[in-house]
Formats: structure tokens, C-alpha cells, sequence
């Protein structure tokens, strides 16, 4: 029973600390956002002190909005950091966050209508930023909250809502917003640039983890070959290819000697590691489009395309003698291994039954003939 509660835990710390990871990589992107968020408000601010100091609008103007700005900021900031965020799919909370912003700027309309078109100049981009993370029911919620918002201010309220551009520091001003908001502009089209190469990169990332997950599956785990299910699989799909294109193919079934002696007098461990020099013996030594796969326990089957049985036979011989010469000292002085293995070529219309109870017949005779040796069917 403790193994697998030790197991178990190992596991859940393994979750607590990838879960963990990733709240904490949640975080700090959020972080960047928030730093962001506020850049442009003390950048608004900029403006609007200067409006103060044209005689354009009062002093109130820059420090409530000031106020309103970086109070929002600080309070998302704050529940980001509380990992409130993360409860959510949207960690952004960019619909909240949209609302929250254009809230801001609807009422720095409603309070400076003088320069009034430049807060709604900077709401396009709030909207447009904000449509970067939301979906399409998201974006028109945001576009319906912020459209009702400035027709009650262009038509319920009578504000006279303008951007002056009278005198020479009018239009200077003037300019300042346009290239400041232009500028933002740029900005969310160079996030959106990124948000693109950050999904191609992690489209990337999930084919070649995919791709790893399909290897892993067809790979026995012990030996490195091919599992049973992907070498039968294998096996079908070389001899339907041989009997379309009268193309030769021979499959052998190789057997580890006397292998149970082996584990019975070394242990389980020492079964294995002969397994995988076994395996990796075999596989030093055929072609790229031979295939190896563990057929069970010590037995494993070996497909060698385009080969008639009479040199798939030599093929497996030679491959036989290569084992057959590996040094064993390390686990034990005089120690020797050998296998056994049937051979037999694909005929027009066998089936893998028909072929594999052949090789079988050819294996069982070459167990009888002393072992050691290779047998054709």
C-alpha cells in the first residue's frame, strides 16, 4: 500500500507545481498589461495638463482622471496578484477590463467636452485592444455598452463635445492627441502581431508534442521497438503493399533462448537490460525501412521489405551471430545468449494469421534443431 500512496503524491505535487507554474506565468503577462495600461493613462494625463496650461480646460480635469486611471489599474492589479483573475477562462477579465476603461473615458467626455474627441478617439482603441482577447458575443456587449454611452452624450446630454483648433497651440495640442492615439494604435497592431506568432509558435508546440505523443504510442517502452499493436499494424500494412505491387517480403519471429533461465537466476532487472541489448543490437543493424516490434515477452517480430525469404534468412543469421557474440561479463563470466527464429516470405493471398502460423512452425523447428539457428518456412 505505500508505494502507491507515495506514487500518488508524487503526482499531486507534480500537478500543485505545474499549476502553479502557469498561474505564475498568468501573472506576469498580466503584470505587463496592467504596466502598460497605466503608461497610457499618465500619457493622457500628460495631455490634459497641457490643455491646463493652454487655458483649454481646468486643472480638475488631469488630476480626476489621474485618479480614476490609476485607481482602476491598481485595483485589477491587485486582484491579479490575489489570483483572482484565474478563476476564470478570460485570465484578462478583458470584458470587465473594456467596460472599466471605457467607463473612464465616457465620463472624461462628460467632464472635458472641450477636448472631448480625443477621449473618444482613445476609446476606438480601448475597444479595438479589447477585441484582440474577446470573442464575438464578447466584442459586441463591449461595442453595445460603449455606442450606448456616447449617444446619451451626444444626444441626451448637451455637452458641446470638440476638439479646439483655434489658436497655433489648439492644433499643437491637437496633433500631440492624434499622434499619441495613432501611436497606441500601432502598438495594439504589434500585440496582435505577437498574440499571432505566440499561437503559430504554440501551434508548433502541440503538433510536435502530438507527434511525440503518437511516437510514445507506438513504442514499446522497455525496448525502444515497436509496440505489438503498431508492428502488427506494420505488418498488414507491408503485406498489402507486397501483394499489390508482387513486391518480395519475409517476416521473422525471433525468440530469446532459454530466457526464462535468465530472470530466474539473475532477477527481472537483468531480463530487461538483456531485452533492451537485444533490441538495440537488432536495430544497429537492419535497414531504415526494416521494422523491429516487440511481439511479446522475448519474442519479437521483424518485417524486411522487399527481401525474399532465402536472403531474409542470411539477413536474420547474421543477425543472429552478431548477438550471439556480445560480451556478457559484466553480469556474469561465461555467460551467453542466443535466439531462435522462424522465417517466412509473404505469399499473393495470405493473411498475417496464415503467415505468422507459418513462421511459427519454422520457429518451433528451429527450437527443436538445438536452438540457436535460423529456420525458413
Amino acid at each position: 500500500m505505500p508505494p502507491p500512496l507515495t506514487k500518488l503524491h508524487a503526482i499531486t505535487v507534480k500537478t500543485s507545481l505545474v499549476a502553479a507554474n502557469r498561474h505564475s506565468s498568468r501573472a506576469a503577462m498580466r503584470r505587463s498589461s496592467y504596466v502598460a495600461q497605466a503608461v497610457s493613462y499618465l500619457l493622457d494625463v500628460a495631455i490634459l495638463f497641457l490643455y491646463y496650461l493652454a487655458g483649454t480646460t481646468t486643472i480638475g480635469t488631469p488630476i480626476i482622471y489621474l485618479v480614476l486611471g490609476i485607481t482602476w489599474t491598481a485595483v485589477t492589479l491587485c486582484l491579479s496578484e490575489l489570483s483572482f483573475n484565474d478563476r476564470f477562462k478570460d485570465h484578462y477579465l478583458t470584458v470587465p477590463q473594456s467596460i472599466g476603461s471605457i467607463s473612464i473615458l465616457l465620463f472624461a467626455v462628460y467632464l472635458a467636452p472641450e477636448i472631448g474627441f480625443y477621449f473618444v478617439c482613445i476609446n476606438f482603441i480601448v475597444l479595438g485592444f479589447g477585441a484582440l482577447r474577446m470573442s464575438a458575443w464578447q466584442t459586441a456587449l463591449v461595442w453595445t455598452y460603449s455606442t450606448v454611452g456616447l449617444t446619451i452624450l451626444f444626444l441626451v446630454t448637451d455637452k458641446p463635445i470638440a476638439m479646439p483648433m483655434v489658436t497655433w497651440t489648439d492644433r499643437a495640442l491637437a496633433l500631440a492627441c492624434f499622434v499619441t492615439a495613432t501611436g497606441r494604435c500601432a502598438f495594439t497592431g504589434l500585440y496582435g502581431s505577437a498574440m499571432r506568432e505566440m499561437l503559430y509558435k504554440r501551434g508548433n508546440e502541440l503538433r510536435d508534442a502530438h507527434a511525440r505523443i503518437e511516437e510514445l504510442a507506438q513504442i514499446d517502452e522497455l525496448t525502444g521497438t515497436l509496440n505489438r499493436r503498431y508492428i502488427m499494424k506494420a505488418l498488414n500494412d507491408e503485406m498489402s503493399r507486397a501483394q499489390r505491387s508482387l513486391i518480395p517480403c519475409s517476416v521473422a519471429i525471433i525468440d530469446l533462448d532459454f530466457f526464462k533461465s535468465i530472470n530466474d537466476r539473475f532477477g527481472h532487472p537483468v531480463g530487461d537490460e538483456v531485452l533492451r541489448t537485444f533490441a538495440f543490437s537488432l536495430s544497429a543493424n537492419i535497414r531504415n525501412i526494416d521494422q523491429l516490434g516487440r511481439y511479446g515477452g522475448e519474442e519479437f517480430l521483424l518485417i524486411l521489405p522487399g527481401t525474399a525469404k532465402d536472403k531474409a534468412q542470411l539477413t536474420v543469421d547474421r543477425l543472429r551471430a552478431i548477438f550471439a557474440a556480445l560480451d556478457w561479463a559484466t553480469i556474469s563470466d561465461g555467460m551467453a545468449l542466443t535466439f531462435s527464429a522462424g522465417v517466412c516470405q509473404v505469399r499473393e493471398n495470405d493473411t498475417a494469421d496464415d503467415l505468422l502460423a507459418r513462421i511459427d512452425k519454422a520457429l518451433y523447428r528451429a527450437k527443436d534443431a538445438g536452438r540457436n539457428c535460423v529456420v525458413g518456412a
